[in-house]
């Protein structure tokens, strides 16, 4: 995975239309050398660096395949399970993803201050897509966006270093609003809650192969 992710360490992340264009080639060429997801998932489990990266919420898994830590970039998959559905929230950094099964609908949200006074009943979407197979974007970590996934759906991600150390959580529902941290910031119990079991890491790739993606 080295070679793909090493044309994207010099790209400016703040620059969408840059990122888009980079990580499309690089969908791409995943797209035609699908040997390169099943050789990276199957060396997985032997990797003490990534097995605990990976995982596992009851809505969705992450696994991660790459994990360049000079530059920040991670390549991901991820696997929605059912009733997946975001709140509307921005990330600690930009990425760019691409659907290779599924689809969901994509909510992308008008500009906000993000701190926790945020008025949530006033979030309006100023674009929604749906984001089918073959559909690849970027979003800026700024943007303030929510998917509704069908279950089943599997997309790649492409996330670039952290910007931040922080992202905003808001609940429409309740009207309230948080900010989550990244992994750096988390407890020893709260990391060992989420992170994905080699079971659940081997049935995901067993799926994967009988949905014909690796």
């Amino acid at each position: 995975m080295g070679t793909i992710v090493e044309p994207l360490r010099t790209l400016d992340w703040n620059d969408v239309e840059a990122v888009d264009s980079a990580t499309r080639k690089a969908f791409d060429h995943l797209a035609g050398n699908k040997y390169l997801l099943r050789r990276a998932l199957n060396a997985l489990p032997h990797n003490p660096d990534l097995t605990p990266l990976c995982e596992h919420y009851d809505i969705l898994d992450k696994i991660v395949l790459h994990d360049d830590p000079e530059s920040g970039i991670r390549l991901r998959l991820h696997i929605f399970g059912p009733d997946y559905i975001d709140r509307p929230h921005n990330h600690r950094w930009t990425y760019a993803s691409n659907i290779l099964r599924g689809e969901y609908r994509h909510r992308i949200y008008g500009e906000a201050k993000l701190n926790t006074s945020i008025d949530v009943s006033m979030l309006r979407a100023v674009h929604v897509r749906h984001e089918q197979v073959g559909a690849s974007y970027a979003l800026h970590h700024s943007a303030i966006h929510a998917v509704v996934a069908e279950p089943g759906t599997v997309s790649l991600v492409l996330r670039g270093p952290a910007i931040n150390d922080r992202f905003l959580v808001m609940d429409a529902k309740t009207g309230q609003s948080w900010w989550q941290y990244g992994a750096t910031q988390e407890s020893l119990e709260d990391a060992a809650k989420k992170r994905m079991s080699p079971q659940r890491l081997e049935e995901l790739t067993a799926l994967l192969g009988e949905w014909n993606l690796i």
